[in-house]
């Protein structure tokens, strides 16, 4: 006896018949609508095409002979318009020729008329079920690749420890919300990814969108897909990133950055577990875990009338805070020696690590970039030099202003500047260094240089430098 789930998991799947002989038609249509699949049916190329072009089908079922053509050029249409489609082949006239040219075509199964109604359903099975297996395939691959490489979270941080530990228990109830709140590039998306592979979704696709990458009304239909002809380039169907994170986990990163009417629907679409497209008329169903991301304080942007409090409450069931690199600098070591294992491969090089100079500048700076701005320093230095050891000299000038002493800073920059340095160069770059130790602020930074705050002006546009924004403390 079929249970309510195996006919609900049909129900996802759409078959197509094309036939021009109206009673296969309709006996198809019948037989394979009471197994609990969605059927259309179509009588020739022409109106095949239409459906196809407008809804979405995971098989198709093709007349050899047609009025206005054949299925074997209609199966190459199909499939170059829905790659993943599968089509069985159905005819009373078939030959061997016609066999193997549509089996290279991409046909599944070729069957000759007349045929048992049981025989199409397990054939129809054997085919849904190996589109099923390519999908678990491309899934598995997806979790080795973010496995790999860069991906991995690196750190032994008492910090650290304590939010993968949390990120493993919040993995493992299945269904939470969750809200990751820290600062850019501190790895939030690399721990929604964790949950995702962590918890018993994990066999389901991981589906992310920046929702700061997309003006709204694009990012209604990226995240909801939209129904063929909603707008002028509307030339098929789309499925939204809702629809295809099915089943897994949709990661919405930046979700501060979401507009106020889009907030109402997707509020609407988290408590209901259905949407509809843009332009669609029926409801679609969604079992998906939901994962945010934000740089901002989503509670006082509720406050200020920027952000649904409902909708808040909605995603902020469970909330994790990552803190920033610079508040835990044990970190860094064991990140900048997987970055560099990462580029030495991703490059073919050969760097063994920094300098204790180097390393001392690279402890010392405050990161505002985070993990995202250390890969980047590390991996600039390591594609543009060809030393063994990463040098002072090697590093951003800002980083190198910031985080070390005045003079050994000043020889790592009058030596960067390459051959013989100016007077000139050398008082820019102590100008320079004194404006970004003092934070922009010119009275502390006259004082350090020991000049009057009228002369450090002086020179500032003699050698249009612009001073830096005032912090406040």
């Amino acid at each position: 006896m079929e249970t309510g789930v195996s006919t609900l998991a049909k129900q996802t799947f759409g078959i197509l018949v094309v036939d021009d002989e109206r009673t296969l038609r309709f006996t198809l249509k019948e037989g394979l609508s009471e197994e609990g699949y969605r059927v259309e049916t179509a009588a020739d190329c022409a109106e095949a095409l239409e459906k196809v072009g407008r809804d979405e089908f995971h098989l198709a079922l093709l007349d050899q002979k047609l009025p206005d053509g054949n299925g074997i050029d209609l199966l190459k249409k199909i499939r170059s318009m829905r790659r993943g489609i599968q089509v069985v082949m159905m005819t009373a006239f078939g030959k061997f020729e016609q066999a193997v040219e549509a089996t290279k075509a991409g046909c599944f199964e070729y069957v000759a008329k007349p045929f048992e109604l049981d025989h199409m359903k397990l054939i129809i099975q054997n085919a849904l079920s190996q589109s099923r297996l390519a999908e678990e395939v491309g899934r598995l691959r997806d979790v080795e690749r973010r496995h790999a490489g860069s991906m991995l979270i690196v750190g032994g941080s008492s910090k650290l420890i304590r939010i993968i530990e949390t990120i493993r228990k919040i993995a493992q109830t299945g269904t939470s919300t969750v809200m990751l709140q820290g600062e850019t590039g501190v790895g939030k998306e690399l721990l929604a990814r964790e949950i995702h592979d962590q918890g018993p979704r994990r066999d389901g696709p991981f589906v992310e969108v920046n929702c700061s990458a997309f003006p709204e009304n694009l990012l209604e239909m990226e995240l909801f897909g939209f129904e063929r002809g909603v707008f002028t380039d509307a030339k098929a169907m789309k499925k939204g990133l809702m629809e295809l994170a099915n089943s897994g986990t949709l990661f919405l990163d930046e979700i501060g950055e979401m507009s106020l009417s889009l907030q109402t629907k997707l509020l609407r679409a988290l408590e209901m577990k259905r949407f509809r497209r843009v332009g669609g008329l029926a409801d679609i169903h969604v079992e998906t875990r939901i994962v945010t991301a934000t740089n901002r304080d989503l509670r006082a942007m509720v406050e200020q009338g920027k952000f649904r409090e409902d909708l808040f409450f909605r995603l902020d069931v469970i909330r994790v805070v990552v803190p920033p690199l610079r508040e835990r600098p044990e970190d860094i070591p064991p990140l900048i020696d997987h970055f560099i294992a990462h580029w030495n491969q991703e490059f073919g090089r050969s760097v063994k690590g920094p300098t204790d100079e180097a390393l001392q500048l690279l402890l010392a700076y405050r990161w505002p970039g985070n993990v995202r701005e250390l890969r980047n320093v590390l991996e600039r230095a390591i594609l543009l030099e060809s030393e063994e050891w990463i040098l002072p000299e090697h590093l951003p000038v800002d980083l190198v202003s910031a985080g070390g002493s005045g003079p050994r800073v000043l020889e790592t920059r009058l030596h960067a500047e390459g051959g013989v340095t100016t007077l000139a160069q050398a008082e820019r770059i102590a100008i320079e260094m004194a404006l970004a130790k003092a934070s922009g602020n010119k009275t502390r930074a006259a004082e350090a240089l020991g000049i009057s705050r009228q002369t450090l002006r002086t020179k500032l546009k003699e050698y249009r430098i612009e001073a830096p924004a005032v912090h406040a403390s």
